[in-house]
């Protein structure tokens, strides 16, 4: 089971680095549930599909579309989940960040049922993201 679930969250980063958003969307179960980290305005659990792209079109509007995951270093799988080693970065007007995170992902049925994601400098995403 491990090595299907690994194969999962490859195809979603995948997809998530060309901007496949429909590949996304079938790789995301219905009812998935999303912890954003940090203090920021896109802080906080989203429940469901709809809310997670909602927060997502978001976060693109207010990057200009700048959001990237650079790479995906390692993927480690153990059971249901999914640990991976990222790096992300964006720019909107004058800001920039660019830092290492982990996205951790629970499977079910070959679906990503539950994400937790944790940044290198979360005070700094804070800032770039703002209130």
């Amino acid at each position: 089971m491990t090595a299907t679930n690994t194969d999962v969250a490859r195809s979603y980063f995948r997809a998530v680095q060309n901007g496949d958003l429909e590949t996304v969307g079938k790789l995301l179960d219905e009812h998935v549930i999303w912890h954003q980290p940090g203090a920021n305005r896109f802080s906080g659990v989203r429940r469901g599909r709809d809310d997670v792209f909602r927060m997502l079109g978001g976060m693109m509007e207010v990057n200009q579309g700048s959001f990237s995951i650079e790479r995906v270093h390692a993927l480690m799988g153990n059971g249901q989940l999914v640990a991976a080693t990222i790096r992300f970065a964006g720019r909107r007007d004058e800001a920039s960040m660019a830092m290492d995170g982990v996205d951790l992902l629970r499977m079910e049925n070959g679906k990503i049922v539950e994400a937790w994601l944790f940044s290198g400098d979360q005070a700094a995403e804070d800032a770039f993201w703002g209130k």
